[in-house]
């Protein structure tokens, strides 16, 4: 463990039928906190514990943020809780509650989602202080719950789906599973005042170059 906070992508090849289906989870970590953001699909325990251990702190993982509430996000959730017994603090927005909950049904999927338990929500703005402060920002379009992660002390988002990449250039939410394109789009403008260095896409991985001017046209419309 270290006093300076950590912040890493995590690649995860999940198996999901005939071919592999691959996310990039995100990793925060200093002398207090380990804090893995999204939770793949379904039936990924041993993949995520084998991930956390490899990075030697799978004893250590204190929480678990939840970008939004579709089920490649909050799929392994039920398990990792009961895989550290409960001890782990459960975020998320608190419109994403109900669905991580299995109350309401999953918008994308029509079905309840095994239920977890949520134990701290959060809004647009909050500062969350863990690993030297991470800004919640309320990013609906996606799914109406959708956050994205501002991590101060390194410059990096982590924008769950409400950015792709491809091959290191950043790209627009995915037309296929974005109900709200419009609302999308605002949410891409809004992240235009952030201070960014490098974004974490949950779908493409990690972006460094051209950031101001790829989001810009994004927001736009013209960034397909």
């Amino acid at each position: 463990m270290t006093a300076t906070p950590v912040i890493k992508a995590l690649r995860w090849e999940m198996n999901r039928g005939a071919s592999p289906f691959v996310v990039h989870a995100t990793l925060l970590r200093d002398d207090k906190d380990v804090i893995l953001v999204d939770t793949g699909i379904p039936g990924q325990l041993e993949l995520i514990k084998q991930s956390l251990e490899q990075e030697g702190v799978w004893e250590q993982l204190t929480k678990i943020i939840i970008t939004h509430q579709d089920l490649d996000h909050i799929g392994s959730l039920p398990e990792l809780v009961q895989a550290t017994d409960g001890r782990v603090e459960v975020i998320a927005h608190e419109l994403a509650k109900p669905y991580i909950l299995g109350e309401t049904p999953i918008i994308k999927r029509g079905v309840l989602a095994t239920p977890s338990k949520v134990d701290t929500t959060v809004q647009d703005g909050d500062l969350l202080p863990y690993c030297g402060g991470i800004q919640v920002v309320f990013t609906p379009g996606h799914t109406p719950d959708h956050i994205c992660l501002y991590h101060r002390p390194s410059r990096t988002l982590i924008s769950g789906d409400a950015l792709t990449s491809h091959e290191g250039v950043l790209m627009p939410p995915d037309a296929n599973f974005t109900p709200d394109m419009p609302a999308a789009l605002k949410s891409v403008a809004k992240l235009q005042e952030l201070d960014i260095d490098t974004i974490i896409t949950y779908h493409g991985g990690v972006v460094t170059e051209q950031i101001p001017e790829r989001l810009a046209a994004i927001a736009a419309g013209s960034g397909a």
